[in-house]
């Protein structure tokens, strides 16, 4: 296989697709796509065929396919330098930020679900998803760089990690503040970002149910 094939899902709900596949633009790694479409009644299936761990994203590549968005990350971090900060003791802050955000803030994801197509509008949010957003800005403020616009200065992996939560502020219309708007922005205002988000606008697919 000459090209890696990285298997995501819906580009307007699939937040850890689109983890993987900012990491890969942003690594300049050449890769190819393949959607595997949501919410249908063949989706179950399907996912199960291609990955070992029954979801995506997965990348396929020479040497099989894995999944899991930080195992992704991962291997890309292994081939591509800079994906993490250079620095020993930042580049431990970014991944224990990212483990936080790759197995917490539950509330957050289970009640506002990343839909890029969503008309921007404030929702009443539970206990649980307004403890989830004022951590979330907590860790930004605490880990913050002044070396650069991005999370650790220059972007990094912690950046992919972060973009659905930006999105997630943007469509349920979450006040933040000042530092964290300012980094949701620019998140948001990224070209690799802008160009998942085109073609999300774009699809026609089925989305969940209710």
């Amino acid at each position: 296989m000459d090209r890696p094939v990285l298997h995501i899902g819906n580009k307007r709900y699939s937040s850890w697709s689109l983890r993987a596949w900012l990491i890969l633009r942003k690594a300049g790694i050449d890769f190819d796509e393949a959607l595997v479409p949501l919410y249908t009644p063949q989706t179950r299936q399907a996912v199960s065929d291609l990955s070992p761990g029954g979801s995506v994203p997965a990348l396929t590549t020479q040497h099989g396919t894995f999944w899991d968005s930080l195992a992704i990350a991962e291997w890309a971090a292994e081939r591509v330098p800079g994906l993490w900060p250079e620095h020993e003791g930042r580049r431990a802050l970014a991944r224990a930020a990212v483990c936080r955000m790759h197995a917490g803030f539950t509330a957050l994801r289970g009640q506002c679900a990343m839909d890029i197509a969503r008309t921007p509008q404030a929702v009443a949010l539970n206990a649980d998803t307004r403890a989830d957003i004022a951590a979330i800005q907590a860790l930004w403020n605490d880990v913050g760089s002044v070396d650069g616009p991005w999370l650790f200065g220059r972007w990094s992996i912690a950046d992919a990690f972060f973009t659905p939560v930006a999105v997630r502020f943007y469509t349920f219309d979450i006040p933040l503040h000042a530092g964290a708007q300012d980094y949701c922005d620019k998140l948001l205002a990224d070209e690799d970002y802008a160009a998942w988000r085109s073609a999300a606008l774009a699809e026609t697919l089925p989305g969940p149910a209710g």
